[in-house]
């Protein structure tokens, strides 16, 4: 695809400001649960790509796991040449819709330009390209020419398991992704939530793998359905691709009252109404008319803030442990490390109080048993430690109490414990350098071996396991290989 030989407006970041889409105002997208965003406007995008500086070092390409090639897209769409802007995102992510919309961009964390103004608009101009490749019909399935003759089992369609398939199918071997849900994509399908990314978006590019040759078997929980024998027995090499779905619990008095839910018993049942399972108003568990608190402030708080918008909650208080972040980074965060600052997400712009510095002593409860309120204080951070704030103890309502703390790891027992497979000691499946497990011709990637992490990361990882898995096989591998198993981000 060549080099670039520089940028078509060396001066465009002089001239222009940081533009991207508009939100729908709140009052008209809180009526529904379509994307938040507005599309944006492609010669505004033109403009925007053109504030992409010829900076030398593109620490942008670092920044982002995946080692997309920024600039050079950057470049094309400013020059008008989309059809070769998507070949070159192509080349890196197989996915950029989907992290085009849902990845917290370390990309432009690290750009030059962010140093001392705004940074490149470059999550937008990823995702414009990406759907306008779609509309011109540009994205087609790549069949391989040659077949391999082996076999591969992927357990997990997320997305490190569905870009380990799509990679593995392109390079010849025969592949099956097995799911356990009724659905294809993981946290994509049923925890994030449609607002955030429609389910359109899985749907064509599973149809896509499905013409390149990669097989789809879901409901099967591979473990429980089928024995890890079996597919062992089955298949030349197995990727696990299941991901951190271990949920961190908050064991304290009144845990068992009725009303407390962790947020992955709660988010899919939204995603399913909107997937036609059942109406809205059938939702099993629903925040409509109630006080909802939410214990946890990242992206998954934020996702049941923006669902229980939707539902019409009655109100919504979102309680962190940490202290609020700064507005401006701090000496301890500096470029390019990613920009640990206080952000507003589409869902908190849309309402709810946020609480920070703030821990839950205890779950109180009626004579019946449902949760009443909450009972907690202020905390500060004392020699890396949390602490008590005197005389800050407060109770707050509430019918609901969701739990969105993180992931510990991958679930315990089942395939893991029938494959013998070793743990690290971050409860995660331990990898060599090649994302081999110690079993025989099985490796695992994303959020299973890494821990709870970016789209990007497991993309990445997703990618590199299966050029390792490729190279496995066949005794060589052109698949590329973004990242290693020890590498970190610049988070």
């Amino acid at each position: 695809m060549g080099v670039r030989s520089g940028m078509a407006d060396i001066r465009g970041f002089l001239k222009h400001d940081r533009e991207t889409a508009n939100r729908r105002p709140v009052p008209v997208r809180l009526l529904d649960w379509h994307e938040v965003y507005e599309d944006f406007d492609r010669s505004s995008l033109r403009t925007q790509a053109s504030r992409c500086m010829d900076c030398g070092i593109p620490f942008c390409n670092n920044g982002c796991p995946l080692g997309n090639i920024i600039p050079d897209w950057n470049d094309l769409v400013h020059r008008d040449q989309w059809r070769d802007a998507i070949d070159r995102l192509h080349a890196t992510n197989n996915f950029p819709e989907f992290t085009g919309r849902l990845c917290p961009a370390p990309c432009e964390g690290a750009c030059v330009l962010g140093i001392d103004q705004d940074p490149v608009a470059i999550k937008q101009i990823e995702v414009t390209i990406i759907d306008h490749a779609f509309e011109m019909d540009w994205v087609e399935p790549i069949i391989p020419t040659v077949l391999s003759g082996k076999s591969v089992a992927v357990v997990g369609s997320g997305p490190a398991g569905l870009a380990a398939a799509q990679q593995l199918t392109r390079a010849g071997h025969a592949v099956v992704v097995f799911e356990r849900a009724d659905r294809i994509g993981g946290l994509l399908r049923y925890g994030i939530p449609e607002f955030k990314m429609e389910k359109r978006h899985i749907d064509r590019r599973v149809q896509q793998m499905e013409q390149e040759g990669t097989e789809f078997r879901t409901g099967i929980n591979v473990g429980v359905d089928v024995s890890a024998d079996e597919i062992r027995q089955q298949f030349d090499a197995v990727v696990l691709a299941g991901g951190a779905t271990q949920w961190r619990d908050l064991p304290i008095e009144g845990r068992d009252l009725e009303g407390i839910y962790q947020a992955m018993e709660y988010l899919p049942w939204a995603n399913r109404a909107q997937e036609g399972d059942f109406t809205v108003d059938e939702t099993p568990i629903s925040a409509a008319g109630k006080k909802v608190v939410i214990i946890g402030g990242g992206d998954t708080g934020a996702d049941c803030l923006g669902t229980a918008h939707r539902q019409g909650a009655a109100s919504v208080h979102q309680f962190e442990i940490m202290p609020c972040p700064p507005e401006e980074r701090s000496a301890g965060n500096p470029w390019p490390t990613f920009p640990m600052t206080f952000k507003v997400s589409s869902a908190h712009e849309e309402g709810g109080e946020r609480v920070y510095s703030v821990n839950t002593d205890e779950f109180l409860g009626d004579k019946d048993g449902n949760l009443r309120a909450l009972a907690a204080h202020e905390v500060q951070m004392v020699d890396g430690r949390f602490e008590k704030v005197a005389d800050t103890d407060f109770e707050l309502e509430a019918d609901i109490v969701l739990l969105a703390m993180g992931f510990t790891g991958p679930e315990p027992g089942g395939l893991l414990e029938q494959l013998d497979i070793d743990l690290d000691e971050r409860s995660n499946v331990a990898r060599d350098d090649n994302f081999a497990t110690n079993v025989e011709n099985i490796w695992v990637c994303g959020d299973m071996g890494r821990g709870q992490s970016l789209i990007v990361w497991a993309i990445a990882e997703g990618r590199s396991c299966a050029a390792a898995v490729d190279a496995s096989l066949t005794g060589s591998t052109s698949l590329m290989s973004p990242v290693k198993p020890t590498d970190r981000p610049l988070l």
